[in-house]
């Protein structure tokens, strides 16, 4: 059986997010649809997996749904789900930005396609006007990244607008914004043209359609993803591995989460490491009560994954 992975979001006003969460889980749980949904009042932000016929299903159902109909998708091929469940929830954002009074909803990015930021790159290394602004946290970029790309010192995106001191150098340059699916970048977008700033681009589609459609050329490492993947290839142009193992420096794109559910580190490391470790980020760790066993994957369920998770 062939599975897809759908990658979306749309800023869109949503009157009644709780009825819309309700319709949302009804659909994929009747369909064998796995993944992650969050509804807001400012719209919907999903990942979801499945077998090919419930895939068209689902976009079937979102096509005439009187909301979310205008709704674009990424797609990606599989072999399986890429998430253990299903979970649709209620947030007050779809991606959480933090920022008082900004309403994303009824308004788009100035839009620059996969083509033609592939030729934006290239003037990028010549042009020191032109800016191409990575709106990622620092574990995202850290394992893949465009080449010459400017990124900020941040953990989480609602970190992002902390950073005004340091975005207020860029703002007689020509921003170029890029994240994995669009919606992080199309938030900063916007919310940099409300602070003033003239001249600020996306790239539509993200990090992932500029894979499909224009070869990943000059993203160097590999996308990081918010499923079991935890990372998937982009570049088949010049492909290039930027990241390390943080146990022993050498090459790696193996991200994981560390068998010690009190520590939950976050982390690189190589599959030697990782072995030796027993997907620990330390020895300590090795020998706390709280170690879950690992499978090499270091994904764990959530409420496995807490840190209030006490193994058998």
């Amino acid at each position: 059986m062939d599975y897809r992975i759908l990658l979306y979001y749309n800023f869109v006003k949503v009157a009644d997010p709780e009825q819309a969460r309700e319709e949302q889980q009804a659909f994929c749980d009747a369909n064998d649809l796995k993944g992650r949904i969050l509804i807001a009042h400012e719209g919907i932000n999903g990942t979801v997996s499945g077998p090919d016929e419930q895939i068209e299903a689902y976009k079937a159902f979102m096509a005439s749904h009187p909301i979310f109909k205008d709704t674009e998708f990424k797609e990606d091929e599989f072999y399986d789900h890429s998430f253990l469940k299903m979970h649709v929830r209620v947030k007050d954002e779809i991606v959480h930005f933090g920022v008082e009074n900004f309403d994303p909803t009824g308004r788009k990015g100035k839009y620059v396609e996969p083509e033609e930021f592939r030729e934006v790159l290239k003037q990028a290394e010549t042009d020191e006007n032109i800016v191409i602004l990575d709106a990622r946290s620092d574990y995202e970029y850290n394992v893949g990244r465009f080449k010459g790309a400017t990124t900020l010192p941040i953990h989480n995106f609602r970190e992002l607008p902390e950073q005004m001191d340091l975005l207020n150098n860029l703002r007689d340059k020509k921003i170029y914004t890029y994240c994995t699916g669009g919606i992080k970048c199309e938030k900063v977008s916007l919310w940099l043209e409300d602070q003033g700033f003239d001249e600020v681009y996306q790239l539509h589609g993200g990090i992932v359609r500029y894979g499909k459609e224009a070869g990943g050329e000059d993203f160097e490492g590999s996308c990081y993803v918010f499923d079991q993947r935890v990372v998937v290839p982009v570049n088949s142009v010049n492909p290039k591995v930027i990241s390390t193992c943080d146990v022993c420096g050498t090459e790696t794109e193996k991200m994981i989460n560390c068998a010690n559910a009190a520590c939950n580190k976050h982390f690189l490391i190589c599959d030697s490491c990782a072995g030796e470790l027993e997907g620990c980020c330390s020895r300590p760790c090795m020998e706390a009560p709280q170690r879950r066993a690992f499978d090499g994957r270091g994904y764990y369920l959530r409420g496995v994954n807490s840190k209030n998770y006490v193994g058998e």
